[in-house]
């Protein structure tokens, strides 16, 4: 995940029927209660990024994942185009998944979560007793106040039998209330209002029979908002807008499937899950089955049992594998930046009070961990030796080796097709399953695998892509080697990088670091 703060948690949620009526959490909670600090990463996912300061360039522009805007207003210019991609803004949001259950009276709860934007405005009090809206205001005390945009979380559960959603589903409303609250500053020298506009907004939950037992579950959420002035700028629109929309689905005596690896026979049904500006994954503890009792779908691109960084003390900074770097940059901002962190928002405050309060041994915990690394394969004397001693490079050229695939030999230029892993893949890898692909380079890594560098044939930026260096790596199980045949579409086969003249200042001897000349 980006640098987004991840403090703060949300407000505890309205849980209602299908008609509107509260009911009892249930069972249910306890296992969107293990997926919490994930759904909660998600909430905040670039809600303020490092140095956390309102005067930071990339804090002017926020609020980047699942925004649900009046339609009108995301529409005045067409359509919108649905995708998986929540970084598009839109006015709908929906996510379509299998659940299995033998239960007629199966029970599903829906929960949809998201930010409503609120304004900080700090006011200062004049010698007549109004109030004048500031940017800033210091009081008698040093503190410094700013005026900022900050956000509310928002939840509302829906719990509905299996049974109703069959017939027909059933459609609530999920928006939030407008309000304004006042906070006297100290020494009566101002005040800080909140104020938040109202957000109109329903969810539709279906469900449909596709075999015995089986059913596609679609939760559909749209803003039903009118934009107050559908041509004005996004921050305005923003105030109307449901923010880093995301949904956890569960129930009671059923389980849901995964579309990233579904289970046999299931392939087919997966297949026809239409999801818009959402990506549905299995969640909860780690685990590595195809099938769960919780699927969080999110406005991010994730794995299936997403979990948080096992090294993380709790709420900082993106609760990820980044926390120590954003830790050390923290700690070298100066007393002035600091001051105007905390002056910004709440969540910065709270980021800043963690950093300077850790203990040496979590901190040292925040170094990290290897998860993956593979044991060494055992080479006799007579092989290359190890990548650490002396010659252990020599010898390797990336654009002319070449590793079996298949029985092929597969090196620079060879024609391929991306088969990538189910499991274990990157997540932007499987866009790429089926396509074609020419080999740039074969890469050995330092733990004794290999790698192998390639360009996609139908990417517009192929060429730049390759003069740069920049390709997509993939294991040789996961490449098809092509033969002329199966090479689709005329012309010539592109060299494995563009040519072109070095600047003199660089030895001819040496390879360019990052190409595909020179070592990785």
């Amino acid at each position: 995940m980006s640098e987004g703060t991840g403090g703060g948690g949300a407000a505890s949620p309205a849980v209602l029927d299908g008609h509107g009526a509260e009911v009892p959490y249930g069972r249910a909670d306890g296992a969107f209660a293990e997926v919490g600090a994930v759904a909660d990463a998600v909430l905040y996912e670039g809600y303020l990024l490092y140095p956390y300061r309102r005067s930071s360039p990339k804090n002017r522009v926020r609020w980047q994942f699942g925004v649900l805007l009046p339609r009108d207003w995301v529409e005045r210019d067409g359509p919108v185009t649905p995708g998986i991609s929540g970084s598009a803004d839109s006015w709908y949001q929906q996510t379509e998944c299998l659940l299995r259950t033998p239960r007629a009276d199966a029970v599903v709860r829906v929960r949809v979560r998201f930010l409503q934007m609120q304004d900080k405005q700090i006011e200062t009090a004049g010698p007549d007793g109004r109030y004048r809206p500031v940017e800033s205001l210091r009081t008698a005390d040093g503190a410094v106040h700013l005026s900022f945009e900050e956000a509310v979380p928002c939840e509302t559960e829906l719990v509905l039998p299996l049974g109703e959603l069959l017939l027909g589903g059933r459609t609530a409303l999920v928006g939030a209330a407008a309000g304004t609250d006042a906070e006297a500053l100290p020494d009566g020298s101002g005040r800080t209002v909140r104020r938040r506009g109202e957000v109109r907004a329903v969810t539709t939950v279906v469900a449909e029979p596709l075999a015995p037992e089986l059913y596609r579950l679609r939760v559909r959420t749209e803003n039903t908002g009118e934009a107050t002035d559908r041509h004005a700028p996004r921050t305005e629109a923003l105030r109307q807008a449901l923010l880093a929309t995301h949904t956890l689905v569960g129930g009671d005596g059923l389980e849901f499937a995964s579309l990233i690896d579904p289970p046999g026979g299931l392939a087919r049904h997966s297949r026809g899950c239409r999801n818009a500006f959402t990506f549905p994954v299995l969640a909860g503890p780690p685990q590595q089955g195809t099938t769960g009792a919780v699927l969080l779908s999110a406005p991010i691109i994730l794995p299936d049992w997403p979990q948080v960084a096992p090294e993380s003390p709790g709420d900082l900074h993106d609760a990820a594998e980044i926390d120590e770097i954003l830790t050390l940059r923290t700690m070298l901002l100066t007393d002035e930046e600091k001051a105007e962190a905390r002056a910004t928002d709440p969540r910065a405050a709270e980021i800043l009070d963690r950093v300077e309060t850790m203990p040496p041994e979590v901190f040292a915990r925040l170094h990290g961990a290897v998860r993956s690394l593979n044991p060494a394969p055992a080479r006799s004397g007579a092989e290359r030796p190890a990548w650490w001693q002396e010659g252990g490079g020599e010898g390797l050229s990336p654009a002319t080796d070449t590793v079996s695939v298949d029985g092929v030999p597969v090196g620079g230029g060879s024609r391929v097709r991306l088969r990538p892993r189910v499991r274990g893949a990157d997540a932007q890898d499987m866009f790429l399953a089926g396509r074609t692909a020419q080999v740039a380079a074969v890469f050995h890594d330092v733990d004794g695998s290999v790698h192998l560098a390639v360009t996609v044939d139908d990417d517009p930026a192929a060429e730049l892509h390759g003069w740069y260096g920049r390709f997509h790596y993939f294991r040789p199980d996961e490449l098809e080697p092509l033969t002329p045949a199966d090479v689709p579409g005329p012309g010539p086969v592109r060299s494995p990088r563009p040519q072109s003249p070095r600047p003199p200042e660089r030895p001819a001897h040496r390879p360019e670091e990052g190409r595909c000349g020179g070592y990785p």
